[in-house]
């Protein structure tokens, strides 16, 4: 997910994307431990957009004080 996307999106909504990430992330972890993954990039970009939305948030959080 691009930075510009997540800039995009409301706090709420980027909230709830974040929970979807992590949760994406984790079956990743589980279904590349059992068998080896097609393309492990994709645990990697999972992880980015997850350090992507917690930066959107907390700079939106620091904006608001």
């Amino acid at each position: 997910m691009k930075q510009q996307v997540i800039k995009e999106l409301s706090t709420s909504d980027m909230i709830e994307r974040l929970a979807e990430e992590k949760e994406r992330l984790s079956k990743l972890r589980l279904s590349h431990s059992v068998s080896p993954l097609e393309n492990p990039q994709v645990i990697k970009e999972t992880r980015r957009t997850i350090a992507r939305l917690n930066t959107e948030l907390r700079r939106r959080e620091l904006e608001a004080k």
